[in-house]
């Protein structure tokens, strides 16, 4: 599978995808979207999250970067879980943590009761992504795997969406608690649904069992990915990409538009929805350009990046007090594109490395847009306390790690893309069976 590329005849034994697969997948899905609800739902409850705890904004950014930091540094050794125990067990585990967060989050009395449960759901929100690739590449053939990665990414935008949407108006009608632990319910549901219904694999396909190897297999694993250019290159395109649209939807979109532009809440609202809308649109092109075309990765990533940093610029930088709403609907649409040119990095990690890698290699990859969106995060909270809710100079901390990403992306893309090319070639020759 790790050496086979769009437009490849499918591989003796590969998974066949079809109705079962997308049952079976739909689930996993499910609870990844009830992951982004619970994740994002901080991002409409900013506001309301500091005058109920009576914090500023640094200590508001604390909660996001408390929670992202957990889904950072959790995800290798994610990846390391799901290699050896399989997406079920995984999942399952993700659930039980994300959901009780959530539970914590809605009666936490206190300011640091409420951390250590947003610190408890991003560890099971962690266990969920990676765990969906690995479904993913279990039951579809690896031509689909671009288009499987940006559906998934899809659901999750569908799951931040209703976070905008509804729960945003479920707090400010039945109030803080009864919101945030009725929302728990969905995570009850899902559970229920991954025990009964979820499978690792087709019957038959499964893995070898791979006994335990102790802390000198995990270094292995973890290495071997690393050198990979692919991996690297993967973890880059991810973190330049990710981390614009991650840190306006996840807290500081909602401020930035009432605070600075002086927009309505219910306006605000919309423009969060409209970057959602937008990310799921683009997800959609995205997975079939890069389907078709191979070559597109690249050009999509650096020029959402690109057309990114042009319109942040021009919006913290007009004349005027606050920018016209033309600019700030062009940003926040351009904003929507974030999110499925971040998946091109899996794209990138996942033909570098073999079916017994694939946890390890995105849970690599998958560390680079959170710790941009941790960095970027905590950077904006200071900079707003420092210069006294000076927004145009607190986001100007996005471009100084976009200027990181993009140099790592063009020192690693050519390695990359050589590598990949031979591993096709090598995958092509040894299934080639010669006639006796």
């Amino acid at each position: 599978m790790s050496g086979t590329l769009p437009g490849d005849p499918l591989p003796e034994g590969a998974p066949p995808g079809g109705r079962r697969a997308l049952a079976v997948w739909g689930i996993g899905v499910s609870v990844y979207f009830v992951a982004v609800i619970f994740r994002t739902s901080l991002g409409v409850a900013g506001l309301d999250a500091a005058d109920r705890f009576d914090v500023g904004a640094s200590a508001l950014s604390t909660f996001s970067i408390l929670q992202l930091l957990v889904y950072a540094g959790m995800q290798i050794p994610v990846g390391l879980l799901v290699d050896r125990l399989g997406t079920k067990k995984v999942l399952g585990i993700g659930v039980v943590l994300f959901t009780a967060g959530q539970l914590g989050f809605a009666f936490s009395p206190s300011y640091g009761m409420a951390l250590a449960s947003r610190a408890l759901l991003g560890c099971g929100d962690a266990m969920t992504f990676i765990s969906v690739l690995r479904l993913g590449t279990r039951w579809f053939p690896a031509r689909r795997g671009p288009l499987v990665a940006q559906m998934a990414g899809l659901a999750g935008m569908a799951g931040n969406l209703v976070s905008t949407l509804v729960l945003s108006r479920l707090l400010h009608g039945i109030g803080w608690t009864a919101a945030f632990a009725g929302s728990a319910v969905a995570g009850l549901v899902v559970f229920v649904l991954l025990l009964l219904f979820l499978e690792d694999h087709p019957e038959g396909q499964g893995p070898a069992p791979v006994p335990h190897q102790g802390a000198a297999y995990v270094r292995r694993q973890i290495a071997a990915s690393w050198r990979e250019p692919g991996t690297r290159l993967g973890l880059w395109v991810h973190f330049t990409t990710q981390f614009p649209a991650m840190v306006f939807l996840l807290l500081w979109g909602m401020p930035f538009l009432v605070e600075a532009q002086g927009l309505s809440r219910a306006t605000a609202g919309e423009l969060l929805t409209l970057v959602v809308l937008s990310n799921m649109a683009f997800g959609l092109v995205y997975g079939q350009v890069i389907a078709r075309h191979h070559g597109a990765r690249l050009p999509l990533a650096l020029g959402t990046v690109g057309a990114t940093a042009v319109l942040w610029a021009a919006t913290l930088v007009y004349p005027a007090d606050t920018a016209p709403m033309w600019l700030l609907v062009v940003l926040c649409a351009v904003l929507g594109a974030c999110g499925p040119a971040s998946m091109i990095g899996f794209d990138f990690a996942r033909p570098a490395n073999p079916p017994e890698r694939q946890g390890t290699a995105s849970g690599i990859t998958n560390m680079g847009g959170f710790v941009a969106s941790m960095t970027t995060l905590f950077a904006v909270g200071v900079l707003l306390d420092a210069t006294g809710d000076d927004y145009a100079v607190a986001f100007s901390s996005v471009f100084v790690l976009q200027a990181l990403g993009v140099t790592q992306i063009l020192r690693l893309r050519r390695r990359a893309v050589r590598r990949e090319r031979e591993r096709s070639v090598a995958s092509r020759v040894s299934s080639v069976h010669v006639p006796v």
